[in-house]
């Protein structure tokens, strides 16, 4: 029977016995009247029953919602047969909220899934307290630190990052620049709020972009140098060639004919020179194109001790001429990187040369070669002890055909980053003046090495 009918069947019969006790208080029939008392008395502790059960079914469900524990079952066929409507109906509403649940406890992990796979580093925190409620892998890894209880501890491990998470606004954009061990990263970093539950939180992702950076402007040199490289061909080929057949002639000329005017002596001398000159570019031109065709670097594994030692006699008269101390520092002598052996000796005949230029003014000139591994990366480093590089410098240096020196070429860094690129790796500096300048080369490290 439905439930509602039985609650209107126990009303109309406690309806009636009031009718009937009332009928015989009225005319007098008190021992009739001892007989339905009962009745009514029964009937008043039957609905009290049945509410108070009621009531103690709905408590019970109340308190599974509370602690949000659905996965409770209100047993129906051992219920009394007024109460089995209601337990059915928590039982459906406990598989509504239980369906609710897993579909949103799904999404949660989806999303979380999503944030730890991502590249951009997610920040999140109470505008109220500062309590971090968020911070992603990525995010920890960047930053070097493994937990955030509040955004205030980011305050002492890095105050600019901190306060320009504190200072950029819901919309904006920004690049900063954070300092780690062996490079210094660029990140934009862009903010928005949100409000729920009452409570304010702020969310920054912070995107790291030097890769990117470093990729587009390696491109776009790589085109200018093939540009260059294409015109400085087509135009000084043709003036060494006439200048090899000028000076030819003249001489010719200065055999047959002694009394030829003494600016033609002059001339011969000038001619040599725009020969050499034109020479000289030709060459330049050559080395870089051969540079602009290569694609893919013809790696192998190389240990960095082999490396180094290589480089260490290839320069040692050089050291003992200008009186140079050498040291190499390795902690694991059996540290191997991937790479094209030939490109990266190059490359790092390129930072000695350098560093050889940065220490000749110092009193007791030092440079050294180290390596060591950080994280999933392997770092070279070549460090000196010379006057360093000042900073308005520091970021031009990787900027082909820029030099502060005036028989530089400018084109040795920009090169050992071009190579460094192909090797997918970067090429990082570090100076302080008055104390020296450090270059870390970069390096992946596969499966195998770790």
């Amino acid at each position: 029977m439905n439930y509602q009918w039985r609650i209107l069947i126990r009303v109309i019969l406690q309806l009636l016995t009031l009718c009937v006790l009332s009928f015989l208080l009225v005319t007098g029939r008190y021992i009739y009247i001892i007989l339905v008392f009962p009745v009514l008395i029964f009937q008043l502790i039957d609905i009290f029953k049945f509410h108070l059960n009621a009531q103690r079914e709905v408590e019970q469900f109340v308190e599974s919602v509370h602690y949000r524990d659905f996965s409770r079952y209100f047993n129906v066929k051992q219920a009394p047969s007024e109460l089995q409507p209601l337990r059915k109906g928590f039982n459906e509403i406990n598989s509504t909220f239980k369906v609710i649940s897993r579909e949103r406890e799904t999404q949660f992990v989806y999303l979380q899934k999503i944030l730890e796979l991502v590249d951009t580093g997610i920040l999140s925190y109470k505008i109220s307290t500062g309590e971090v409620v968020w911070l992603n892998e990525t995010l920890k890894n960047l930053l070097g630190v493994p937990y955030l209880k509040t955004i205030s501890s980011l305050q002492k491990r890095a105050p600019a990052i901190f306060d320009a998470c504190i200072a950029i606004k819901t919309g904006e954009h920004q690049i900063i620049s954070i300092n780690k061990e062996s490079s210094t990263v660029k990140v934009v970093i862009a903010a928005t709020a949100f409000q729920t539950d009452g409570e304010v939180f702020k969310l920054i992702a912070f995107q790291n972009v030097n890769e990117a950076l470093e990729e587009t402007e390696a491109n776009a040199w790589q085109k200018l140098l093939s540009v260059m490289t294409h015109e400085i061909m087509n135009s000084i080929a043709p003036i060494s060639s006439l200048a090899s057949t000028l000076k030819h002639t003249i001489q010719e000329a200065s055999i047959n004919k002694r009394g030829i005017d003494g600016k033609l002596e002059d001339l011969e001398v000038g001619i040599e020179t725009i020969e050499r000159r034109s020479n000289g570019l030709l060459k330049f031109a050559e080395t870089y194109r051969n540079l602009n065709k290569i694609t893919e670097p013809n790696t192998k594994r190389i240990r960095v001790l082999d490396l180094f030692e290589n480089l260490q006699e290839l320069m040692e008269p050089t050291f003992q001429q200008k009186a140079i101390e050498l040291d190499i520092i390795l902690k694991d002598p059996q540290i191997v990187i991937d790479a094209d052996s030939h490109l990266i000796e190059q490359v790092l005949i390129n930072l000695l040369v350098n560093a050889v230029e940065a220490v000749k003014e110092v009193a007791s000139p030092k440079i050294a070669f180290s390596a060591y591994h950080e994280g999933n990366k392997t770092v070279v480093k070549v460090s000196d002890n010379g006057a360093g590089i000042p900073s308005e410098i520091l970021e031009q240096i990787f900027i082909p055909f820029f030099s502060t020196r005036k028989t530089g070429s400018g084109i040795g860094l920009s090169l050992s980053k071009q190579i460094m690129l192909l090797h997918k790796g970067s090429i990082q500096v570090k100076s302080e003046i008055g104390v020296g300048t450090a270059f870390m080369l970069v390096f992946g490290r596969s499966l195998e090495q770790r």
